[in-house]
């Protein structure tokens, strides 16, 4: 059950990242360039996510 555990893992990471975009947003003067890496990041853990998820199918 590895897999569920580094699954449950990145998740927690990807609800971080997602609070962390929203946090940045509300700001008066969001900074761009931050928003686009955080979501870049955010992209990469929901990629391996799914990855993982697939391996268990």
């Amino acid at each position: 059950m590895a897999l569920d555990a580094r699954i449950r893992e990145l998740g927690s990471r990807h609800q971080s990242l997602e609070q962390a975009i929203q946090d940045e947003m509300r700001r008066p003067y969001a900074d761009d360039l931050k928003l686009r890496a955080l979501k870049r990041q955010k992209l990469k853990l929901k990629e391996e996510i799914e990855a993982l998820r697939e391996k268990l199918h």
